[in-house]
């Protein structure tokens, strides 16, 4: 394995390692202060550590703090900011970091990409704080002959991608479709992406990981055990410790594929087509995904917005194949030769992004586009009738949102053929799609904060008859904290967090917990929504 060369602390790991073995102090007023004096005692370099330490004091604190913030509702004046944001460069400072936490009494939150839906990687109730930020560990190495890569968390989904198109074209990864989403999470969440239907979840493709414990020590796969390596690959890697890098199996993919975009009105039977599609998405050939949205358009001459269904789709294959299967599995949508484009795997990461004519090098940004953000999950086992569909098309116009829409993402092919316990993702067989619901708005102030905000819990309400029971399942990648108590996801006991496990991870639940007191008995690495130890 060939990742960045890391700094030792060979003259002052024995006596880390041995400072690890003590209880963490309790929190003081002074928390940060002695926080970042123990950084620089157990620094490599005492020197570098103003380069990595940042607080409100630093002139740069706002910059770093924001960097990876992709949600506006986690930059208003009222949102926790942690006193300390630590940015390493060297695996020995995030253990030096884990190890002054644990002295100080300062709680850590750990940040990869920061598109988590609540912000928990870098927003804390628990205050003071301090954010360790993994944006500098974020080097790829890409081995085409054995079709694997050694990936660091810090990583995003675009430069993933890019590096891999540098050394293949016929080589690929399955997650998920925004180029600034950070590995880190995005993994050890699931991982959905527009190849899953063939080539499964990101973590059933994960074969190796490396990460730091709360005793300090650097554990890969065979370290670890495999209890631990199993919980980390779909049940949120926070609660377990800092992953450093993850090893993947890269999936074939043909030079070129087919894409279409294909939108369909209420007055083109888009009602009708929802409902063929709610009947053969998990059950095409593997090689076909998808997708459909559901959207307002402009408002008609009676002021009611007019519903609109896209169906956005990738083939792992020519137009040539495509449009006979199509012909078979889905006359109804239409599809013509001219709404399909052939081109290759890499391109088609740009077209679903929204990229389509920009250079690759765009997926090496690490920025995007900021607005106000709530999404919330459901799953379906069964379709939703055409009264479910009514209350999303009533919804959508009665709204008076800047931007709403419902997302169906299918499952079935690789993502079913996987067994419920095999991760603990466990949304596989007699899984339809997923749901995703989305308010986006850029307006400011408390009214277009609240609007969005009911809006949103109002929906999630209302579809509960048409979607998945005993639970209503939903998606860590899409957290929300509404599932939680008090509405804030906090728990003092397992029973009152499986309120919101049992919807991620079903039977799992209880596993992760035993993984959990086994390895982080004191539940030193929490969060609002993280894994809970057992009584």
């Amino acid at each position: 394995m060939q990742l960045k060369m890391m700094t030792p602390m060979a003259t002052l790991l024995p006596l880390l390692f041995l400072l690890f073995s003590i209880s963490s102090a309790a929190s003081s007023p002074h928390a940060h202060d002695d926080f970042i004096h123990c950084l620089s005692l157990h620094s490599s370099n005492s020197n570098s550590i103003s380069k990595l330490v940042y607080t409100p004091h630093n002139q740069s604190y706002e910059s770093v703090l924001e960097s990876s913030v992709r949600n506006l509702r986690f930059t208003l004046p009222k949102t926790p900011k942690p006193v300390v944001i630590v940015t390493p460069l060297h695996e020995s400072e995030i253990q030096a970091a884990i190890h002054c936490s644990k002295q100080t009494g300062l709680p850590i939150r750990v940040r990869s990409g920061g598109h988590d839906y609540e912000g928990l990687s870098y927003v804390s109730h628990e205050s003071p704080y301090a954010v360790i930020d993994l944006q500098n560990f974020d080097s790829v190495d890409v081995d085409v002959e054995n079709r694997t890569a050694w990936v660091q968390v810090g990583t995003t989904l675009g430069r993933l991608y890019y590096r891999i198109a540098e050394k293949s074209k016929t080589l690929a990864f399955p997650a998920g479709v925004c180029p600034t989403v950070g590995v880190g999470g995005h993994f050890s969440g699931g991982g959905y992406g527009m190849i899953s239907r063939k080539h499964g979840l990101a973590i059933d493709n994960i074969i190796d990981a490396r990460l730091i414990d709360v005793n300090g020590r650097i554990l890969d796969r065979k370290a670890m055990g495999e209890d631990l390596f199993w919980a980390i690959r779909g049940g949120g890697g926070a609660s377990f410790g800092v992953i450093l890098s993850w090893k993947i199996n890269l999936v074939p993919v043909p030079k070129n594929v087919t894409v279409f975009t294909v939108n369909r009105s209420s007055e083109q039977n888009a009602t009708q087509l929802i409902d063929r599609w709610q009947n053969i998405a998990d059950k095409v050939d593997d090689d076909l995904l998808i997708r459909l949205y559901i959207s307002g358009t402009n408002s008609s001459q009676d002021g009611k917005k007019s519903i609109q269904a896209s169906f956005v789709s990738m083939y792992l294959g020519g137009i040539e194949k495509l449009l006979p299967l199509m012909q078979e599995s889905f006359p109804e949508l239409g599809l013509a030769r001219e709404d399909c484009t052939e081109m290759s795997w890499i391109e088609s990461i740009l077209y679903f992004a929204g990229y389509s004519g920009e250079s690759l090098e765009i997926l090496l940004n690490r920025t995007s586009s900021l607005a106000y953000f709530k999404g919330k999950s459901d799953y379906l086992t069964e379709p939703i009738s055409e009264k479910g569909l009514n209350v999303i098309y009533k919804m959508i116009n009665e709204g008076n949102l800047e931007t709403s829409e419902v997302l169906f993402s299918p499952y079935g092919g690789r993502i079913s053929e996987v067994s419920e316990s095999d991760t603990p993702f466990p949304h596989r067989s007699g899984t339809l799609c997923n749901i995703h619901y989305a308010a986006v708005w850029e307006q400011e102030g408390a009214e277009a904060f609240n609007r969005h905000m009911k809006w949103m819990r109002k929906l999630y309400k209302e579809m509960a008859p048409y979607v998945s029971k005993s639970p209503r399942a939903a998606y860590l990648n899409y957290r929300d904290l509404d599932l939680g108590v008090n509405g804030k996801g906090n728990y003092t006991s397992y029973a009152q967090a499986s309120i919101w496990g049992i919807r991620y991870f079903s039977n799992n639940f209880r596993r992760l917990a035993q993984v959990k007191t086994k390895v982080d008995p004191s539940n030193f690495f929490r969060n609002e929504q993280s894994i809970p130890v057992l009584a």
